[in-house]
């Protein structure tokens, strides 16, 4: 009970720390205590839709879903701890990296809100990677500006202002124009000795389109680029009001630089420190890793970006993961119910899951390609999600499990193979999170094996990037003179805790690399199905 009248203490005093992040299918708010640790949550559940060719999110969405996510998280409070959430000590906001959001001199949003998830910059990220000799990936905010002017679209002469998810809901809740150095590396290459845009290339951009006459700079379009614990404002009158419309939220409270996806994936994992890394499966995956030196050359597969603090990290990032995996185990919800069954979702994955480590290292001859979407990483403009076997593949459950699951690996192993194959990068751990790794010890087992790594998940990773937000700003307002992310981190929240590991098994390695060698030959039946099923 004095737990509990302390963290009640902690909240009407404005000591407990609050992170907002939107994901793809869900948008969570996160309150921690003084300790750290969540004492109330609330969630919003939204999906992105398709709309004239672009993969895209309403505005009024983000608007409802962040009140929704905060109205429940403070339902919570009231109902455990008997009180009303005022103020916090400091909050932050993340979101999904990348895409484009552009804006006018009033504020008007020019065309619909294009995420990471649209793979048609092609032409405009294969011109930019040229001129900078520097990967810029489809999904960067840059591309989809040259894009839009390689397509002549009107709107491009009157952009005032063009930023990430989270920059824009920092702007609309403190009128600041910032974002945090990890989403900006998403925005355009960063020099991170500067810890801000790269200026040799921000010159190259604004020479290159020098003759369409723009009264722009490409410089004044972007956001100021801040590093963690650095100040990012505060919350405003207008605000407290859009994020808490019952009035109850006071204004003022310090803000920490917006941040993307991975930023607080890292900071969820304590893997800002160099040869740490983290991987995020969900409907997207992604591997960061923080690098010592840079890489000998230019990869299309590999996008250069930061921590929070600025350090260089090489992030192999697919679009589809968890998705296709989904659908199926979906598929075995309904004809479970067709023979009158209840089905516990949460014991249906972990059966099905555990399924897949009885199969065939290499999965007895089949292949998934889960791609509801493109995947850059494998030249995909388009994905088509199918299951493909030979007459004398070994089809049974645990088989097509453990290949549906290697499948949703497929385009990061390719990925991480270009570091640890093709760069030598020593790797000394990786941390998981995500809703991959929800089924204890199965996905973190097929990673190890996909990574060739040890793979640890901490138990806080199901709290992912809301409690990473809420951490940096925790760190923004508590930090000590002179004190890093990584100390701060290892030292103060972590404590020392390396959560649970699982070593990579030589069998589970080598069957991986048998299914990652078929899988790359099988990318043409993919190919024509992109180019025959419409």
């Amino acid at each position: 009970m004095s737990n509990l009248n302390s963290i009640k203490n902690d909240i009407v005093e404005g000591r407990t720390t609050l992170g907002i992040e939107l994901g793809s299918t869900r948008i969570k708010s996160v309150l921690i205590g003084t300790d750290f640790t969540p004492i109330a949550s609330g969630s919003h559940e939204w999906e992105n839709s398709y709309d004239n060719g672009i993969w895209t999110y309403n505005l009024e969405d983000v608007s409802v879903g962040l009140q929704n996510s905060y109205r429940n998280m403070a339902d919570e409070v009231k109902e455990k701890y008997g009180v009303s959430l005022k103020r916090t000590k400091a909050l932050g906001f993340s979101a999904m990296m990348h895409g484009y959001l552009a804006f006018d001199k009033e504020g008007k949003l020019l065309v619909p809100f294009r995420t990471w998830r649209n793979t048609i910059t092609g032409e405009a990220a294969g011109i930019l990677t040229e001129l900078f000799q520097y990967n810029v990936p489809q999904r960067w905010s840059i591309a989809h500006l040259y894009q839009a002017i390689l397509n002549g679209e009107e709107h491009v002469g009157d952009v005032d202002f063009f930023t990430t998810l989270s920059g824009y809901i920092h702007w609309q809740l403190t009128d600041r124009k910032v974002l945090g150095i990890g989403d900006a590396a998403g925005m355009f290459p960063i020099d991170t000795e500067k810890k801000d845009f790269n200026g040799r290339m921000l010159e190259q951009f604004d020479e290159l389109v020098s003759e369409k006459g723009y009264s722009w700079k490409i410089k004044d379009l972007l956001p100021t680029v801040l590093t963690a614990g650095q100040d990012a404002g505060c919350l405003t009158e207008e605000g407290a009001k859009l994020l808490d419309p019952s009035g109850e939220l006071e204004a003022g409270i310090p803000v920490c630089p917006p941040e993307g996806d991975a930023g607080t994936g890292m900071a969820a994992t304590n893997s800002v420190a160099v040869r740490t890394g983290n991987v995020s499966a969900g409907t997207s995956i992604f591997a960061m890793i923080v690098l010592e030196k840079e890489l000998s050359k230019v990869y299309t597969e590999i996008d250069m970006v930061t921590t929070p603090s600025g350090e260089l990290v090489a992030m192999a990032h697919a679009n589809n993961c968890t998705s296709d995996l989904n659908a199926w185990v979906g598929l075995f919800k309904e004809f479970a119910e067709t023979f009158g069954m209840k089905v516990d979702m949460n014991q249906l994955f972990s059966v099905l899951y555990n399924k897949a480590l009885e199969g065939d290292a290499e999965c007895g001859g089949l292949l998934s390609y889960g791609y509801y979407s493109g995947e850059n990483m494998l030249d995909l403009d388009e994905g088509r999600p199918l299951f493909v076997r030979t007459p004398d593949s070994k089809l049974n459950l645990a088989n097509f499990m453990r290949a549906h699951l290697l499948g949703a690996l497929g385009a990061l192993k390719v990925g991480m193979d270009i570091l640890t194959k093709d760069e030598h990068i020593q790797i000394d751990k990786i941390l998981g999170h995500g809703g991959l790794f929800k089924t204890k010890g199965v996905g973190q087992r097929l990673m190890a094996a996909a990574m060739n790594a040890p793979v640890s998940v901490m138990e806080t990773a199901g709290e992912g990037g809301a409690w990473g937000i809420a951490l940096l700003a925790a760190y923004m307002a508590q930090k000590e003179e002179g004190e890093t992310l990584a100390h701060y981190l290892s030292e103060k929240v972590f404590g020392g805790d390396e959560g649970s590991c699982i070593e990579p098994d030589a069998k589970d390695v080598e069957g991986f690399e048998t299914f990652i060698d078929r899988f790359k030959k099988g990318m043409a039946i993919e190919r024509c199905a992109v180019e025959n099923l419409h």
